[in-house]
Formats: structure tokens, sequence, C-alpha cells
């Protein structure tokens, strides 16, 4: 696989599928059992013709579409109780009159990706029919294919997809979102034990087990991502399975220096917001051009007035006006910069230049809030330490009574103070990682949506005449 492959939706190409007319129904039974072809859609409307009127005189009920390979008699196949049949047939019709037909001729417009258009070639010339390729029209955006590729992008797919789809022009940003979700998830939920029962429970899905969870398989290496990150973390505060003294503290204790993981908290989300700014700013280049990406408050724009307020809060914290200056000197660029691109946006006038001040203000609170924001990967981080050290003093206050019943209970306290830990936490830092995902970083990364490439799909059947 190209490289590009890994960074980019798959090329779309702009074809015409053109038949005789008396192979109509072949050709549309290729594209059918192809399932890579996306045919614009046909004409609103209710659809019309033998099958749909027999489908319908059957309640309109039909089982998943199918198609028969050679035509059938709707009301036969409705004798014989074939809604899927009917109902993929009907499909077929709808397809059928939407055709552009001349001189003996059908044709139909639509959408294919590249690599596959050798495939569908052939598979058509073997109805006599063929796809032509054709220029892309004006204005109109491709729809949007992500390729599956590897295990790990396929883990990660649901982030990206469940937020929206990537815009045909955009850089696919599936394994970076998911890798960053990871990391801060690790943060949050920074404890060794924990971490290592998560990559468990990921070998665990990895191996088909358990079988009620079999759905979940393909999630195994998010799984081990958040556990390994944990784990990781779990290693530097020194916390396993609580404060247990099992890990010596490598870098801080999260409750003895709690300014400092809060301030590591906000570095980090310097480093992700820098990162969704560059990715940002390739996107409205590729998006439109070069304007687009040096006025857009999400492209060179925006990422300059971040890296100014950087400088300037970083150099006025440290004392150093050689930082500080040439930061406010960035910063005001950048305001005049995004400035103009939401002036030209507005439409100008007294309504416009109200507008556009308003918008940069907010634009400038933005960027503080935002960095801001990931100071809850410490907070949760502290949390998360809060309640292990509170389970371990009450484990270690019962076993140090040192009768039998007090350290039993002292282990069932530390079982089931861990699971409730685990479960709190696994849940908040779950959705706090995917809050500051969606509203920091894929707010800069995106600037619309895409639509999805649906192509036309249906499994053929050999059907008796």
């Amino acid at each position: 696989m190209r490289w590009r492959d890994a960074v980019e939706p798959a090329r779309m190409t702009r074809i015409a599928v053109v038949a005789p007319a008396d192979r109509c129904r072949d050709a549309l039974v290729a594209v059918a059992e192809l399932g890579c072809v996306q045919p614009d859609d046909p004409v609103e409307g209710p659809a019309g013709g033998p099958a749909a009127d027999a489908l319908r005189g059957l309640g309109g009920a039909a089982a998943a579409p199918q198609l028969a390979r050679a035509a059938a008699d709707p009301a036969a196949l409705a004798r014989a109780g074939r809604t899927d049949l009917l109902a993929g047939e009907s499909e077929l019709e709808r397809f059928a009159a939407a055709a552009v037909r001349d001189a003996g001729v059908v044709a139909w417009v639509g959408w294919c990706p590249a690599d596959r258009l050798p495939a569908v070639g052939d598979r058509l010339a073997a109805v006599e029919a063929a796809a032509v390729p054709l220029p892309h029209p004006d204005g109109a955006e491709p729809p949007t294919l992500l390729r599956p590729g590897t295990a790990v992008r396929r883990a990660f797919a649901p982030l990206v997809q469940t937020y929206g789809t990537v815009p045909y022009a955009d850089v696919d940003p599936t394994v970076p979102a998911g890798v960053a979700y990871v990391v801060m998830f690790g943060v949050m939920f920074a404890d060794a034990g924990h971490g290592l029962l998560l990559a468990a429970f990921a070998a665990l899905l990895a191996a088909g087990r358990p079988r009620r969870l079999s759905r979940l398989h393909r999630m195994w290496p998010f799984v081990a991502g958040a556990g390994l990150a944990s784990t990781a973390a779990g290693i530097l505060l020194g916390e396993f399975f609580g404060p247990t003294g099992v890990l010596p503290v490598r870098w801080l204790s999260p409750l003895e220096e709690p300014v400092r993981l809060l301030a590591a908290g906000v570095g980090v989300g310097a480093v992700l917001l820098a990162a969704a700014y560059v990715a940002g700013a390739v996107n409205r280049w590729r998006e439109g051009g070069a304007r687009l990406a040096l006025y857009a408050p999400s492209g060179i724009a925006g990422a300059a007035l971040f890296a100014g307020l950087a400088c300037l809060a970083g150099g006025l914290y440290l004392g150093r006006w050689a930082l500080a200056g040439p930061g406010a000197a960035l910063a005001a660029v950048a305001l005049v910069l995004a400035a103009a691109g939401l002036w030209a946006a507005s439409g100008g006038g007294a309504a416009g230049a109200v507008q556009t001040g308003v918008q940069l203000v907010d634009l400038a609170v933005r960027v503080a809030a935002n960095l801001v924001s990931f100071a809850r990967l410490a907070a949760f981080g502290l949390t998360h330490a809060a309640l292990g050290a509170l389970v371990w003093s009450g484990v270690t206050g019962l076993w140090q009574h040192g009768t039998a019943a007090a350290m039993a209970g002292a282990v069932v306290l530390f079982a089931a103070g861990n699971a409730l830990t685990f479960a709190l936490e696994a849940l908040v830092a779950g959705v706090q990682a995917l809050r500051l995902e969606y509203y920091e970083l894929f707010s800069r990364v995106f600037d619309g949506e895409g639509r999805p490439f649906r192509p036309w799909r249906l499994s053929v059947e050999e059907v008796s005449p």
C-alpha cells in the first residue's frame, strides 16, 4: 500500500455505466454484485414497476434485498413469498427508470474507487457493457471512503466515524486521533495495575474470548493501547492498584505535587492542539488552496495565534521579553489574518464589522479556554489517585489490626475498592477523553463534513425461472 493510501481517503473516479438497452438489467445486476459503485440517487418518489407493485401488494414487508441473476416474474416471486427478491428487483427498477436513454443505449453516472475501476470494467464487459471515466463535475465533492487497512486502523475508525464523515479533500485522521485518545485516557487512568487489567482484557478480545463479546473483537488494539498508556503513566506516578508501594515513584506523586501535574496536563494539551492546528492548516489548503489555509481560524491564522499566545504567556511567566515580544507580534499578525478572512466571509458593511469583531474575541478566548481545558487530564488523574489512596488507606488500617477477620476484610475492601475505582474511572476517563478529542481537537481538524461512500451492493442468487 502506498503511503498516501494511509493518510488520505481513497481516490474516487466519476464514471458512466453504459450498456445496450437490452442488457440494462444485466449491467445493473453486475454493478450490484460488485458492490463498489455508488450510482447517483434516482429521482425521489415512490418506486414504480411490476416488482414494486407486487411488493406493495404483500404489505411492503421484505427481508434484506437480494437480486435474481436472471429476470424472474414478479407475480411468481410474490406467490413464492420471496419478498427479498422483490425488494431487490424494486431497487433495480428504480435505477433502470433513472437511466439516460438514447439510440438504444442506457447509461447511469456515479462514483467508483479508482483502484476498482479495472475490475468494474472487466465485469461489465462480460455483459457487453462498459465503465467510462468522466471528469469531476465542478463544485461536486466525491464521496469519502476510508481504507480499513490494518487492525489498528479498524479499531480506531469508530472514533472518527462517530464524529462525522471526513471530507474527501482532507487527510485521514484515524490513526493520529486514536493515538491522541489513548494518550489522554492513559494520563487520566494512570495506574499500572488497572492498565494491565485492560491489556489482559484486550488479549482476551484478540483471542475471541469471551464468545458473547466476539462482536468487539476488532476493538482489541484500541483497548490494548489504552491499557498500555495507563500502565506507562502508572509507572511514572508509582501507582499499582493505588499507592501500594509496589512501584517506586519515577516522576512525581500526584497527591503531593498536584500543581506540577496540572501543568503537565496543560503541556500535553498544548502538544495535541499544535498537532490539530497543523492538520487543520493542511486540510484547509487541500480544501481551498493557499488563501483559505492562510486566513481560516482553523488554518495558519489560528495556528499562528495559538503559537503567539503560547510564546507570550511563556515569556511573561519566565520574565523573558525576548520571547514575549515576538509572541505578541505573532499573535497580532495572526489576528489581522483571521480578521481579513472573517471580514470576507461576513460580506462586509457595518454588520460585517461587528460580526468580525465578535468572532475575533471569541477566537482568542477559545484558544486560551481550550488549552486550559486540558487541565482535566491531570484533574481526573488526581481523582483516580485519590480514590486509590482512599482504598489503600482503608486496607492498611484493617490489616494492621492483625485479626483474621480484619485481614479478610482488608482483602475484600482491596478487591471491591479497586473494582469500583476501575469501573468509575474507566467510564469518566473514556468520556472525558472523547470530549477533549471532539471539542478541542476535531473542531480544528475539520471545517465541514463530507458524505460517505455508499455503494449499491446486493447479493445475487441463482433462481430457476
